[in-house]
């Protein structure tokens, strides 16, 4: 059937006419001076693309269109030519929005489905055509584009879902109900619910590992865990988890959790609880992060241990936190420390992701001028930043299944972890974003004053084990490889596969995955991976033994928690951990 002739060609021109609408929405929203980006930074100025490449690929964008509408017709005629209906587009990889069979059961939505992905990728080469400044801002340009196209899938809306339209028949309108109900749930909650709530409760099934709270102040409370062994390492170990997120994510249950870990391997263990804070501690700044989070946990642990040096083991922001403690100590003569283990941890922010594509100085003046001395970056702000990195899987996905759908989440622990929001503290966020994200200060020896010294990480001299995760969104490896250059000891740098938390928490009970090691050190990062040995199941085995290398000898294991100075207050997880933002 020629197009001429087709009845519903007036239908298929309107939407070959879409997707050129879509690229005019997009492009005309950037291009306007009162446009705001979703995570601020400054307006992208677009110029004009090549004449012959845009309509080269205005061409190539009809004719597949053409070819798309003559599919469609040719698979619904019998004896339809095969050639012809063969003509698919398919979804990129890992794209699971219409994987179910709805969508293609019906000529109509199989259509509204191709269409739509055939239209996303003739905005996505719109956006490679557009000059622009720099690769940052072509970075943000991909970004942007991708927050746009997912939103306005098709998926996201009854009229254009045949699973919510099916949904709705067989349940005579319950779904429906039932969506309505939990979108008002969420409205009330104020964030969108990625799991059951009710399943989970912090120091009831979560964050459960036996121990007491001996220490607090401001900022966090510190935990000692109960022994899980007779005899222990004489040196403990000190986690400092980010500030950014609740600890719990290294103690969700019994199974995964990487604290039990450690206590079981022999190991007395310490771990700071930062608070949650709220208006009344809108005014701390990194050096208060600084002085009442690893420097005073370590003096407390040095005390109730009776111990010279410990270990110590920072995870992400928690290790940068660490590392430049550990600066300022270097600088003023005094050794705490026997050995450093970062877990997926930035100390160069020259590539950040992401997340550093919008932090420019525009940016960074507004969030000085508003809570720059005082106030708070709340936890939705700092949660809907995250989600919206990777939108499909935690925002849309659950649009569509909640509300469309009408659907309940299942209980899992990561995601009630995930949507456990913490607020920071405005002159903190702020110097973080200005003095590492922006200007990447933290790895220039003496140029950032902490703690009334210059830092210099080059001076921090003890053995280091290094861990990065190879689809790490958040902390890219290859910049989390180059902490091996800055720190001024003999580090092992060893790289986890999966990503920024399930890379991290992979229990070695359960042997999944694999990791990389014992690559060319004095190589970059590409070709330290080239050289590497990949060895099955969980690198905590690995760090373990690394650990024990640094134990300092064996001692019995302590029967109380704290000394005659820092008694229990109360038993882990603590209160500070429970609090809302």
């Amino acid at each position: 059937m020629s197009q001429t002739t087709d009845p519903f060609a007036p239908a298929m021109q309107q939407m070959m006419q879409v997707g050129q609408a879509m690229a005019q929405q997009f492009f005309g929203f950037l291009g306007s001076p009162q446009a705001q980006h979703p995570l601020g930074g400054t307006p992208i100025r677009i110029g004009a693309p090549d004449p012959e490449k845009l309509t080269a690929l205005q061409r190539d964008f009809m004719e597949k269109q053409a070819r798309l509408w003559n599919a469609m017709l040719e698979k619904g005629r019998p004896g339809g030519d095969k050639a012809e209906a063969s003509f698919e587009i398919s979804p990129e990889p890992g794209d699971r929005r219409f994987s179910a069979p709805e969508w293609r059961e019906s000529p109509v939505f199989d259509y509204i489905r191709q269409s739509y992905l055939l239209n996303a990728g003739f905005l996505r080469e719109l956006v490679e055509l557009a000059p622009v400044e720099d690769d940052k801002a072509k970075n943000r340009l991909r970004f942007l584009a991708r927050q746009y196209l997912d939103a306005m899938a098709p998926s996201n809306f009854a009229a254009t879902n045949p699973e919510f339209i099916k949904l709705a028949v067989e349940s005579k309108g319950q779904s429906i109900t039932e969506g309505i109900n939990n979108l008002i749930a969420d409205v009330e909650k104020g964030r969108i619910s990625m799991t059951d709530d009710a399943a989970f409760e912090v120091g009831r099934n979560l964050a459960t590992t036996a121990g007491a709270v001996i220490f607090e102040n401001e900022l966090m409370q510190l935990i000692q865990y109960a022994p899980l062994t007779a005899r222990v390492a004489k040196r403990p170990l000190l986690i400092v988890p980010p500030c950014i997120n609740k600890f719990y994510i290294l103690d969700l249950q019994a199974e995964n959790s990487f604290v039990r870990y450690a206590v079981e391997q022999g190991n007395t263990v310490f771990l700071v609880s930062w608070r949650n804070p709220q208006a009344g501690q809108g005014h701390y700044g990194w050096n208060d992060y600084l002085e009442q989070g690893p420097l005073a946990a370590l003096s407390v642990v040095r005390e109730v241990c009776k111990v010279d040096r410990v270990n110590a083991l920072g995870f992400c922001v928690g290790g940068t936190i660490l590392s430049s403690a550990l600066a300022v100590l270097a600088a003023r003569g005094e050794e705490r420390v026997a050995s450093l283990t970062l877990l997926t941890t930035l100390l160069d922010f020259s590539d950040t992701g992401e997340i550093g594509l919008f932090i420019d100085e525009q940016s960074c003046a507004a969030r000085d001028a508003t809570i720059g001395k005082g106030g708070l970056l709340t936890g939705r702000e700092l949660a809907g930043t995250f989600s919206a990195l990777r939108a499909n899987d935690l925002i849309w996905n659950y649009v569509a299944g909640n509300y469309l759908k009408g659907q309940k989440p299942p209980a899992f622990d990561l995601l009630y972890w995930n949507s456990d929001s913490t607020n920071l503290p405005g002159p903190f966020a702020a110097w973080y974003m200005r003095n590492l994200y922006l200007d990447n200060s933290l790895r220039i020896p003496g140029k950032l004053e902490m703690c009334g010294v210059k830092a210099d990480l080059g001076k921090v001299t003890v053995p280091a084990y290094l861990l990065a995760t190879r689809e790490d969104h958040i902390v890219p490896w290859q910049t989390a490889y180059q902490s091996t250059r800055l720190l001024g000891g003999e580090t092992k740098f060893v790289l986890g596969a999966s990503g920024h938390i399930a890379g991290v928490v992979n229990p070695a009970a359960k042997n999944k995955r694999s990791y990389w090691t014992d690559g060319d050190a004095s190589a970059d990062a590409e070709a330290w991976l080239a050289a590497a040995e990949e060895r099955k199941g969980s690198w905590w085995t690995d760090w373990s033994d690394w650990l024990k290398q640094h134990a300092g000898g064996e001692c019995a294991a302590r029967k109380k928690p704290g000394n005659a100075k820092y008694q229990a207050i109360e038993p882990a997880p603590g209160r500070y951990v429970k609090e809302k933002a």
